[in-house]
């Protein structure tokens, strides 16, 4: 089989050739039926390898420490390689991946050889993924409109820390593909959603789907704006789901919000805190991660040990179950989202057209079955 990996040398986006996953208990196999590239986070790691070791260490500044320390300890040669073999050593690419189960771990009973399911697993023809970060899909609901599950979830856990309520408006920082997405849960749920964004192409779609959009530039007239729209309270909560180094984004939400606002930071943003912004408005402050209760632990993702529903309702896979289940109602709309489809085998193609100047939102990947439909 074959998986896209990208060299964190040089950048360079290729195919190689894999042995066929096993099916270990508590897992499923599954073939690959098309992955969604997710531009903010996948563009990140293809930029940071096209860059030279000066500019690696500049956009990692808090691993400069620990170098330093490992230096320290084992000596400079002994940390020379090992940041060598680092940086030389492909990494995976892709987390929104669809496909069918071709096989069953033991263990697993949620499942069946058959079932269409979302996984947050690689560009891959085939790929094996643990049970509790598999979610089937809907019987209406087509593998496009599916592979935006996962960056939906993500939308969507900002939100629940959120905690909207009919009536309220929110403001959203950062129309990209997450960013359209959480804006359309939140009208899904009764709120007045307000959008933001630099790139004027993004502001198309966003209208499409029912979004307000500023069309000023310059935090003046943006904060002018919002205010016009918020009878001069301001925003009940704001969400950030660009991605940059800059405090801007941030800092406008200070400005933005209201009274006791909630500011959720989905996507990437700098974190340099102005205490007067928020003390005089008494703001709450959280960041969100990534599909919610779940991630990152073991024993949830790869043992599969569930939380109780009783306990922790709204789990990373439950998450994307509620995304999925929200498609399958029509409630979300992804093909304003789409802007191009490639063939799996011109991956390459497909990366290089998502870091030149052209403008892009989601790029499917068609593997080989999909491709014939």
């Amino acid at each position: 089989m074959k998986q896209a990996l990208l060299s964190l040398k040089d950048g360079r986006t290729y195919l190689e050739e894999m042995p066929l996953p096993y099916c270990k208990p508590g897992n499923l196999l599954i073939k690959t039926s098309l992955s969604l590239i997710s531009k903010g986070t996948e563009s990140t790691l293809a930029s940071f390898g096209k860059d030279n070791y000066l500019n690696k260490i500049k956009k990692q500044p808090e691993k400069v420490s620990e170098v330093l320390d490992k230096a320290k300890t084992d000596g400079i040669e002994i940390t020379l390689k090992a940041i060598r073999d680092k940086i030389e050593k492909p990494a995976e690419i892709g987390y929104c991946n669809v496909g069918t189960i071709i096989e069953v771990g033991e263990g697993v009973k949620s499942f069946k050889v058959g079932d269409r399911v979302i996984s947050n697993g690689p560009h891959a023809e085939f790929v094996c993924i643990p049970e509790n970060l598999c979610i089937q899909i809907p019987e209406n609901l087509d593998n496009e409109t599916a592979s935006f599950g996962i960056l939906g979830s993500i939308g969507l856990q900002g939100i629940r820390l959120a905690n909207p309520t009919f009536g309220e408006t929110f403001l959203v920082i950062g129309l990209g593909l997450i960013g359209l997405l959480t804006a359309q849960i939140l009208i899904a749920q009764g709120c007045n959603v307000l959008g933001v964004d630099p790139d004027k192409e993004k502001h198309k779609n966003a209208k499409i789907l029912g979004i307000k959009v500023c069309e000023s530039t310059g935090d003046l007239n943006i904060l002018s704006w919002i205010y016009s729209k918020t009878n001069s309270f301001g925003a009940d909560g704001v969400l950030i789901t660009a991605s940059t180094a800059s405090d801007q984004p941030l800092e406008l939400a200070a400005k933005a919000s209201r009274k006791l606002g909630r500011i959720i930071l989905i996507g990437v943003s700098g974190l340099n805190l102005k205490r007067d912004l928020f003390y005089k408005k008494e703001l709450s402050f959280q960041v969100s991660c990534s599909y919610g209760p779940g991630r990152y632990d073991d024993n949830y993702e790869l043992k599969g040990n569930d939380y109780p529903i009783g306990y922790v309702r709204w789990t990373e896979k439950r998450n994307i179950a509620a995304v999925l289940e929200a498609m399958s109602k029509n409630l979300l709309s992804t093909k304003e989202l789409i802007s191009h489809r490639y063939p799996f085998e011109e991956i390459d193609k497909a990366y290089d057209l998502m870091l030149s100047k052209e403008k892009t939102s989601g790029i499917i990947l068609k593997y080989k079955d999909e491709e014939e439909l």
